[in-house]
């Protein structure tokens, strides 16, 4: 199983997709009433999501191409973060302030949104 953070119409829900092999047989269609019983997957808040006092927005939408740090890094302030793409034109994410990475919350070659928890700082 293989977990993702997948964003629907600005909500993002934490989801696990099971990874098939060639040697794996095909499973059978699942039936529509199994599907509507089936709960939804809980919503992951910004909150949750960032876990420093710090955290590090995306300015507007586009594609992340390239990450520079990894939790547990310690950064200073001006120091590239991560290079966002966006109207052809790359764009360095820089930290705010000196400190130490809490988290990354995105990855290479995800899209982000405008105010998009990028990374936090601790």
């Amino acid at each position: 199983m293989k977990n993702y953070l997948i964003t629907v119409n600005g909500t993002t829900y934490e989801v696990q997709v099971e990874e098939l092999d060639a040697t794996s047989q095909k499973k059978s269609p699942v039936p529509k009433t199994a599907i509507a019983s089936v709960p939804k997957a809980a919503p992951v808040s910004a909150v949750s999501a960032a876990t420093g006092k710090v955290t590090v927005k995306s300015p507007m939408p586009g594609s992340i191409v390239k990450i520079n740090v990894s939790v547990g890094d310690t950064v200073k302030k001006g120091a590239v973060l991560c290079v966002l793409e966006a109207m052809k034109m790359e764009n360095e994410i820089v930290s705010p302030e000196d400190g130490v990475i809490a988290s990354v919350n995105t990855s290479k070659g995800a899209s982000v949104n405008s105010g998009d928890i990028l990374i936090s700082l601790s």
